[in-house]
This record gives C-alpha cells, structure tokens and sequence, in this order.
C-alpha cells in the first residue's frame, strides 16, 4: 500500500517537474522569438521541437494540468511553430497573410510578464512583414525599417502610432488581396456558369440531332421496305409476262408445224 502511495506521489513529482521544465523553455523560446535572429539559427526551432514532445509527454500524463491550462500551452506552442514557418516564407505578402492567421497566447507565461509574450511577439511580426511590404513597395531598406519598428515595440510594449498605421496598412493590404480573391472567385464562378450553359446547349443540339438522324434512318428503312416489295412484284410480273411469251411463242411454232404438214399433203410434189 504504501508503495502504491510511493509510486503516485513520484508520479506527481514527475509531472509537475515535467510541466516546471516545460513552462522554463517556453519562455525562453518566447524570448529567442521576440530577438533578431540570424537566418541559419537553427536553436529555436530545435527547441519548439522540444516543446512539442514534451507538451506530448504532458498531455500523457496522469496527475496533469487543468485542461484550460493545457490548451493555453498547446496555443503557445502552435503559435511558435507556426511563427517559424511563417519565417521561412520567401515573399513579405505571404509572410503578412501567415503572420495574421496566427493565435497568440492568452495568459503570461511567468508572472514577471505583464502582457503575454507571445503578443509582443505577435506584435513584432506583423511590424516586420509590415516593414517589408513598404520597402518592397518603396524600395528603401528593409532592415533600417524593421529596426526601428522593433525598437519601438522594444521599449514603449504596446501600439504606437506608427505601429497602428502599420497595422491599419497591413489590414489593408490583406483587404486588397481578399477583395482580389472574391473577384477571381466570382470570375471563376462566372466562367464554369457559361461553360455549363455551353455544355447543356450543346447536348440540346446533339440530342436534336440525334433524333432528326433517327428519323432519317426510319424513313430510310421505311423506303428500303417499300422499294423491297415493289421489287418482289415487279419481278413477280416480269416472270409471268415472260411465260406468256413462251406458251404464245410455243403456239405460233406449233401453228406453222401443221400447216406446213397440211400444205405438203394438200399440195404433193410435181412430177
């Protein structure tokens, strides 16, 4: 028994070291996310990796965190993972539209925080892509932009005027390309509408043609029929007016057989 309560405590212990474990790496991989990174830093997405397995590890557990609790450390974790793929994004646009699906957390991760560090992070994202699109657009330098908008989160932690009209640009932008999208949508729409009514036009002529072919086929077995039997008849006639011929031809022959035979008895020879 005593055992069994052994084995349950150290059960206990395990699992809240674990989360202890996980809540330290969180932080600092929130913390490496809100840094400049260099493009071949390859530690955050290693510890991401690390959080996923553990996160795992702590959803198996059985002496585990309340299920809100949980759900707020897979957001976090998703949030980063999903930050790091989004980095990695060539195109700034496409950057904007995956940094703008992303779901921050909702709750600090350590109580020295005053706001959750993945909104600042969140916050520092959109200012980057932000910076990006305009000295795309512009074509000004994108890292003395992204500087100073990073530097402004850095120290003020909450919107600035120009980070609000960075966002209102960005809103904008995302707005242009939604509006593109529908319009590409209803033309689309549009295009597979003509095509159907093409496609039943075209089956109604096929299908008018089908039937005046099937009639023409019918009237042709109808006329083949009728010149059949008119065929059969005449040849029925020709037969009999042939037998005519003979037996008239066969009473002429036999006509001039007997008088011939009667002018020789009538008339003999001279002498």
């Amino acid at each position: 028994m005593a055992g069994g309560v052994g084995g349950g405590a150290g059960l206990a212990m395990a699992a809240t070291r674990l989360e202890v474990n996980m809540v330290r790496l969180l932080s600092r991989c929130e913390a490496m996310a809100a840094e400049r990174r260099d493009p071949e830093e390859w530690r955050l997405e290693k510890y991401v990796a690390a959080l996923q397995d553990m996160l795992r590890q702590l959803q198996q557990q059985h002496s585990k965190p309340a299920p809100e609790l949980l759900n707020e450390y897979s957001r976090k974790v998703d949030f980063l993972k999903g930050l790091l793929e989004a980095e990695k994004l060539s195109s700034p646009t496409e950057k904007a539209l995956a940094n703008q699906f992303l779901a921050p957390g909702r709750t600090p991760t350590t109580a020295k925080e005053r706001t959750p560090a993945t909104k600042t992070v969140h916050l520092q994202a959109k200012a980057r892509c932000t910076g990006q699109m305009r000295s795309e657009l512009l074509g000004t330098d994108p890292l003395a932009t992204n500087d100073s908008e990073e530097l402004n989160i850095r120290k003020r932690k909450g919107l600035t005027s120009d980070e609000k009209q960075s966002a209102v640009e960005l809103d904008a932008v995302l707005q242009h390309h939604q509006d593109m999208q529908e319009k590409l949508a209803e033309e689309m729409l549009s295009l597979a509408r003509s095509l159907k009514n093409n496609t039943l036009a075209a089956q109604n002529v096929i299908k008018q043609d089908n039937q005046t072919l099937s009639h023409s086929l019918r009237m042709a077995d109808q006329n083949f029929e009728k010149l059949k039997d008119e065929s059969d008849r005449l040849e029925q006639h020709a037969k009999k007016s042939v037998n005519w011929l003979l037996w008239l031809m066969l009473i002429v022959v036999c006509f001039i057989f007997i008088s011939m035979i009667l002018f020789i008895r009538i008339f003999p020879k001279l002498k």
